[in-house]
């Protein structure tokens, strides 16, 4: 057995399941790497290693090795590494390395998962040579997947399969492919590539989301897809907005607008264009980018990057938002800043609606708060926020920091600055943990 039962209790719950291996820690370190070797991770695990994890010596590991050892024993790293508490977990019967299903909800539904990303290891691997439609459909609907999952759930959640996803679609890329399989897999790759560059974006790393996206581009050239490339311009300058270089965000949009015939990135690069041009103060320009998001309405047609979903596509909802936060920076129109802010509340208020974003949410309340404050009305403005400052930590993305940021600055311009000291400090409090500050 791995460890001894005679040395007392377990000290985390790694070390636990181990004593109950039969195995010696060197076998347990062989499997180990076996098993990355299946999931297509490049890590290892040293003996000494393992012995300071399963001690709680150690509890910082990089996030390949955290997938492999979730994977191995079904259990997320921080349970594993948590003191033990006295609970035993049947370790599984063969030396596979594996728990066996403990009756447990949230362990069993792990399981599921490992047992469904072995599946797909086998598969891609199986389809090596001339890639089935199967393979092709799988991969398409993991990319999918985190297009539709993004905008609803914390990064810390999927970043691990969107890299792995962009992983597996580099390596099928790197094979020689007929023309239609390379195109759709150039294509699949732009979509992560996107997506990563707003997960950079979102963890505060404008130089990291820009290289994702320039990449992105070259795929989207590589398929010759109009639609993908008016998409990743639109991301471009969503970047370059939120990075305070606005000039630069006005000529993404303004860029990706030739490719923008007919999805609904055609809306999204005006309005991302209205934002950029408002907190430039340029009101009329902002004002005739609104025009033309509205108007081009009457010519979407859903194109492929449209019908993934989720981040991918852009609705009536994100559109009223963006419309609110844009006149939020133009003290001429606090009455549209107020109306439209109000309508994306409302919009947002249903968390089971396909379009509904937590990202989304927390900049339309902030929008309403800051239009609030310009009107005078501290109380509405506290309450507006007061949901975006209850967030976990998980969910502090670089977009909603910069938002309740503004919200504190409308307060420190305006004549509300000596009472509304108080919601000021609870911003403060609130901006020192973002996401990019939380441990990895």
């Amino acid at each position: 057995m791995a460890g001894n039962a005679r040395q007392g209790e377990p000290r985390t719950m790694l070390e636990c399941l181990l004593r109950q291996q039969p195995r010696t820690y060197e076998e347990i370190v062989r499997e180990f790497d076996r098993l990355a070797k299946e999931l297509g991770e490049n890590v290892t695990l040293s003996t000494r290693h393992l012995r300071r994890l399963a001690s709680g010596e150690r509890t910082n590991t990089t996030p390949v090795m955290r997938r492999v050892l979730q994977s191995m024993f079904g259990k997320p790293l921080n349970e594993l590494l948590a003191p033990w508490s006295g609970e035993v977990l049947l370790a599984a019967a063969e030396p596979t390395g594996l728990l066996l299903a403990t009756g447990q909800p949230a362990a069993d539904r792990e399981l599921i998962e490992m047992a469904a990303r072995r599946a797909k290891s086998f598969a891609l691997a199986a389809g090596q040579t001339d890639l089935t439609s199967d393979v092709m459909e799988q991969v398409h609907a993991d990319v999918q997947r985190l297009a539709l999952d993004y905008p609803q759930r914390p990064l810390s959640e999927l970043l691990p399969d969107l890299i792995g996803t962009q992983d597996t679609v580099f390596t099928l890329l790197e094979q020689q492919r007929r023309p239609a399989q390379a195109r759709q897999l150039y294509f699949l790759a732009g979509v992560t590539g996107g997506l990563l560059a707003k997960a950079s974006h979102d963890m505060a790393d404008p130089h990291a989301a820009l290289t994702q996206a320039r990449t992105a581009y070259v795929c989207a050239d590589n398929a010759d897809h109009n639609g993908l490339r008016a998409w990743i311009r639109g991301l471009q300058s969503l970047v370059s907005y939120w990075a305070g270089r606005t000039r630069e965000s006005v000529r993404y949009a303004q860029s990706g607008a030739e490719f923008a015939a007919s999805n609904t990135a055609s809306v999204w690069l005006p309005m991302n264009e209205a934002r950029a041009w408002a907190s430039l103060g340029n009101a009329n320009a902002a004002r005739a980018a609104i025009e033309r998001a509205e108007a081009a309405w009457d010519s979407v047609q859903e194109d492929e990057v449209d019908e993934l979903g989720g981040l991918c596509t852009f609705g009536r909802a994100r559109q009223i938002y963006y419309a609110a936060e844009a006149l939020s920076w133009l003290p001429s129109e606090v009455t549209a800043a107020d109306d439209y802010a109000r309508r994306a509340v409302d919009a947002y208020e249903d968390s089971s609606s396909p379009e509904w974003a937590f990202g989304d949410q927390a900049g339309s309340r902030s929008a309403l708060a800051i239009a609030r404050i310009q009107a005078g009305e501290l109380e509405g403005a506290a309450e507006a926020v007061a949901p975006v400052l209850d967030l976990a930590p998980e969910q502090r993305i670089n977009g909603i920091i910069t938002c309740t940021q503004r919200v504190h600055l409308a307060l420190r311009d305006s004549p509300l600055a000596e009472a509304g000291a108080g919601l000021q400090e609870q911003i403060e409090i609130f901006t020192r943990t973002p996401l990019k500050a939380l441990p990895r």
